[in-house]
């Protein structure tokens, strides 16, 4: 039965403007935030809460954010690379020998913020809220986490939609008959681009993929590669009814009074979802070959979880 079996290769840039790249990615990132601002306004303008309040904790929910995500990514996963990379960690850019950055800075490409991990990003905004509460001491804490669980867990969606385009954070292998199965071609395990130019014979990097999948003289180089789980979407698509029902949660029940369950709630099912996917996906790295078992990503979702359990179960009899 083929109900998806898709041969998945866009162009993960939208478009350019001289040497900066527009990606999909990016762009969904800036959606994932221009929601959450709407979706925030909303519950501020129903909790009686300033747009001047609502603006200084996006800026710091943005920062804390990016920051936290990429240098998740950076801790968590690939510190063996940054170690010697101390320059990446915090730019968009990449060291490549044939690179040029802004048409005179040798040795690097513009990458645009790639390599960013959930984990850090939670992280990151739960500092980030608890600096924001200093200097607003009447937003208690876990009063605005309730409320931002709602806008993260769309945004989440976002997240993992780019991930899509970019064709990071695939699946493990699969049956080309099975009813989801995508055949990424610009996997960088199963096609590098190194190795697509050098069997293409193309110039730019797009030209050789496009030729990979239009070109019937590279059919057999098409047909080696795998089949996968789009395990983004898998993912992506579950953080979709996260959100709706922590939106119906806070709108139509009094869920919103309780201190701390919306929170705990998104908590358990957010790095629940990525647990039980984390089974589909192809390894992303990290310290999951020295802990054994399980992956790193199911290692660090599993305190998330208890965390979550922690505040949608206690005892509480506050209501702001």
């Amino acid at each position: 039965m083929y109900f998806l079996g898709i041969i998945w290769n866009p162009n993960e840039t939208l478009f350019t403007l001289g040497p900066l790249q527009i990606k999909y990615y990016n762009l969904l990132w800036i959606t994932a935030f221009g929601l959450g601002w709407y979706i925030m306004k909303r519950i501020f303008t129903n909790e009686n809460k300033t747009v001047e309040q609502l603006d200084s904790l996006f800026i710091y929910t943005v920062l804390a954010t990016m920051l936290g995500a990429r240098l998740g990514h950076v801790f968590f996963y690939d510190w063996p690379y940054y170690q010697n990379h101390l320059l990446e960690i915090l730019l968009p850019i990449r060291e490549n020998a044939s690179g040029q950055l802004f048409g005179f800075i040798n040795g690097y490409e513009f990458t645009g913020f790639t390599g960013l991990a959930s984990h850090g990003a939670i992280i990151g905004v739960l500092i980030g809220t608890y600096l924001y509460q200093k200097k607003f001491p009447d937003m208690k804490t876990l009063w605005l986490l309730d409320r931002m669980v709602i806008p993260f867990a769309i945004g989440a969606f976002c997240v993992r939609l780019g991930n899509f385009f970019n064709s990071e954070i695939n699946g493990k292998i699969t049956d080309e008959s099975f009813v989801f199965a995508t055949k990424f071609i610009r996997d960088s395990d199963d096609m590098h681009p190194s190795k697509a130019l050098a069997i293409t014979q193309e110039k730019t990097v797009n030209a050789a993929y496009a030729a990979l999948e239009n070109n019937p003289k590279f059919a057999e180089q098409l047909a080696q590669i795998p089949y996968r789980h789009p395990a983004q979407l898998y993912e992506g698509v579950a953080y979709i009814f996260v959100f709706i029902l922590l939106y119906y949660l806070y709108w139509k029940t009094d869920k919103r009074n309780r201190t701390g369950y919306l929170f705990g709630l998104f908590l358990v099912l957010l790095w629940t979802i990525r647990f039980f996917v984390e089974y589909v996906k192809k390894s992303q790295g990290g310290f999951e070959e020295s802990l054994g078992l399980l992956s790193t990503g199911q290692w660090l979702s599993i305190p998330f979880i208890f965390i979550g359990l922690y505040f949608m179960f206690r005892p509480t009899n506050s209501k702001s």
